[in-house]
């Protein structure tokens, strides 16, 4: 939703990367054994993590993008100017 808002002249910083892997068993595999192999991977967010940066576009424009990227978020997000 972001990068459809940055076409022409907008740049944006994703400020957070997944390094938490997450493990998990086989279904239908036996207790014991060790641990899963890994699955997929996470960022755990904590409040007043700044997630997404944009320049180089209008502010009106920016706050719309991120509204709408803060839509899809399973998370309660708030757009903070610097």
């Amino acid at each position: 939703a972001i990068i459809r808002y940055l076409r022409k002249g907008g740049k944006l910083w994703i400020r957070i990367f997944p390094y938490k892997p997450i493990t998990k068993k086989g279904t239908e595999v036996p207790m014991g054994g060790g641990k899963g192999s890994v699955d997929h991977y996470v960022f755990p967010v904590r409040p007043g993590r700044i997630i997404f940066e944009i320049e180089g576009i209008e502010e009106e424009k920016a706050i719309e993008a991120l509204t709408k990227a803060a839509a899809k978020m399973p998370i309660k997000t708030k757009i903070v100017k610097r």
